[in-house]
């Protein structure tokens, strides 16, 4: 697993990049504020519950959670569970929030 700031994903992101970003987030964290990932809480991926990503095994996949706790988790659960690209946003969404607001 390797990590990526929230300047590299931002700067990827303005300049119309299509990123595979997953949040690992609760449904209500996700709801109150989101970089506009698909929603796989972690518990869905520790159950292997993860049909809305399955296809992404041999691309890049940026997982971000609050605080970059639950990513690290997920990012390597999906490691070990065949996906070759995985990057955890480092901080999470409050690093996020605290360099480019909500």
């Amino acid at each position: 697993m390797e990590n990526i700031t929230p300047e590299e994903v931002k700067k990827r992101l303005d300049s119309g990049e299509q990123l595979n970003l997953v949040d690992v987030r609760e449904p209500h964290e996700n709801a109150e504020f989101n970089i506009g990932g698909t929603l796989v809480p972690l518990g869905d991926i520790r159950a292997m519950q993860i049909d809305e990503i399955e296809g992404l095994k041999d691309k890049e996949v940026i997982v971000y959670c609050r605080s970059g706790n639950r990513s690290g988790q997920a990012a390597m659960v999906l490691e070990t569970m065949g996906f070759e690209n995985v990057k955890n946003l480092t901080g999470g969404m409050l690093s996020w929030q605290e360099k480019f607001g909500a």
